[in-house]
């Protein structure tokens, strides 16, 4: 009898022990545009660009510089709704990163419409406040190929995320497809690089044709795990566009107004 309350100490350690959260170098939210205006084949342009980027030696290397030499990551679609891909993983080496990789090759149903940047950061803010990982840095990593048009002020929305310590990092893809797309803008870099990044370190890597989504994404993530965080500039991609005084964040919400009042939407 004199045992079960040792017994019973000894099972709440256990349990106490598990419920702690695991220290990374890293917590990484991979926020992946799947709107309407990206089409199927981007889709799975955008899949395999991604794959490939995981699989790659150097971005096992960039896991391995860390402190711990492990981090977690997470994969989420995102439109106006957010639809999570790969749950959050640990990894710790390329065999990790491939089993990750392997994970995006499910099939997906491409319906999700509307854009909104806003309401996909504040899914993956409340996704690294909730999961059991603790990471020294913690990196939010958007794309997409419009501006927010739905939920939450984008900027608002940065602004909370940015207040809890988290980067915020950008992948706007100006490809000749989206660039001209209806729901789009021409200097969608620029949106993204005044609008939507934020935090220490915080960078945008254009994409100008999905010929260069691999290796652009491979780019931003070796950028985000090596350990410093911040990039040399002359690694990044310059905005290709530069728009006079302060930028409109809500340009997206009035395109999507001014269209709704032409073709009588909802």
């Amino acid at each position: 009898m004199k045992r079960f309350p040792f017994l019973a100490a000894a099972v709440l350690s256990a349990t106490t022990a598990r419920a702690e959260p695991l220290l990374v170098d890293l917590e990484l939210a991979l926020m992946v545009d799947v709107s309407r205006s990206v089409s199927y084949d981007e889709l799975e342009i955008q899949r395999r660009g991604y794959a490939a980027a995981l699989r790659s030696e150097a971005l096992a290397d960039a896991v391995a510089s860390g402190a711990m030499g492990r981090i977690a990551i997470t994969y989420v679609e995102w439109a106006g709704s957010q639809r999570v891909i790969v749950p959050w993983q640990l990894v710790e080496t390329g065999d990790d990163l491939a089993t990750f990789a392997d994970a995006l090759s499910l099939t997906f149903n491409p319906t999700m419409r509307r854009t909104s940047i806003s309401e996909a950061l504040a899914f993956a803010t409340a996704s690294l406040n909730s999961n059991d990982f603790d990471g020294i840095r913690r990196v939010i990593d958007v794309s997409g190929d419009g501006p927010n048009n739905q939920g939450r002020g984008v900027e608002r929305m940065r602004d909370e995320t940015v207040a809890q310590g988290i980067v915020i990092n950008g992948l706007p893809l100006l490809t000749e497809d989206g660039l001209w797309s209806q729901w789009s803008i021409d200097d969608l870099d620029v949106y993204y690089r005044d609008c939507v990044i934020g935090g220490p370190g915080a960078f945008v890597v254009p994409v100008l044709g999905w010929e260069d989504f691999a290796d652009a994404v491979l780019q931003k993530l070796v950028m985000e795990v090596f350990i410093g965080s911040a990039p040399p500039e002359e690694q990044i991609i310059p905005v290709q566009y530069e728009a006079g005084g302060s930028y409109d964040c809500f340009i997206g919400e009035k395109m999507w107004e001014q269209r709704s009042r032409d073709w009588n939407m909802p």
